[in-house]
């Protein structure tokens, strides 16, 4: 579907200009995605602990799966700390198998449970509460947990402005030239983090809209280049 005519009028892309400064740069690009595709309302949950849960069970699968998946621990009556604590990991395996990946994910499940279980008693909200940048430590000590589950399960369950890095985002950057082809996960998180507001709903907006754009216009293969809102807007 295409962008509104008034978001992009020609075809030269953003690229880094030596006389804006990151901040602008970055706040331009935000600008125009959510001109193109408006509010993108994620993450799709009823709870913290949902998205929590979504948050793992998304790694290496398409949010299609994640749904199923999510459905049948709903349907088992599962989808809480409890639930999951008191299922074997063969019985939550094939409960989220169409999520891919099914017995690492139970086990990942289960070592996420058993952090809350331990540290918190099983308070998953409690788990949330507190300095973000120590949250996000205790949670890169789970084992399966990486720095993207991590940032979204904290900025989309929890509320912390902490930015989550994909493939999207990776894409986005740098082929309109904002950061290398080899940059690192850090790397990326920290130039939204030092160069916008510590805002978690802007964080929220900004990283979905970049999926929306991934999506759309800057895919892999095959990339619409000549059609996406990140061209050059005179009016900026």
């Amino acid at each position: 579907m295409p962008c509104p005519p008034d978001v992009h009028n020609d075809d030269t892309r953003i690229t880094a200009a030596g006389d804006r400064n990151e901040s602008r740069r970055l706040m331009e690009i935000y600008d125009r995605l959510l001109g193109c595709f408006g509010p993108q309302h994620w993450w799709p949950a009823d709870t913290p602990f949902e998205v929590a849960v979504g948050a793992i069970l998304t790694q290496n699968t398409n949010w299609k799966n994640v749904e199923r998946a999510v459905t049948n621990l709903k349907r088992a009556d599962a989808l809480t700390v409890e639930g999951i604590d008191g299922l074997a990991e063969t019985e939550l395996a094939e409960l989220i198998r169409p999520s891919g990946y099914f017995t690492v994910k139970a086990r990942r499940l289960k070592n996420f449970i058993g952090y809350i279980t331990e540290k918190y008693r099983g308070d998953f909200l409690a788990s949330l509460d507190g300095d973000g940048t120590h949250k996000r430590a205790e949670l890169l000590s789970v084992s399966g947990i990486g720095p993207e589950t991590a940032d979204s399960i904290l900025l989309y369950a929890g509320g912390h402005p902490t930015f989550v890095v994909d493939a999207y985002t990776r894409r986005v950057m740098a082929r309109h030239g904002l950061v290398s082809e080899g940059a690192g996960y850090d790397e990326l998180r920290s130039l939204f983090l030092d160069n916008l507001p510590a805002d978690a709903a802007l964080f929220n907006e900004y990283h979905t809209l970049f999926v929306a754009v991934g999506k759309d216009y800057c895919r892999p293969k095959n990339p619409r280049c000549e059609e996406c809102p990140l061209t050059k807007d005179p009016a900026i």
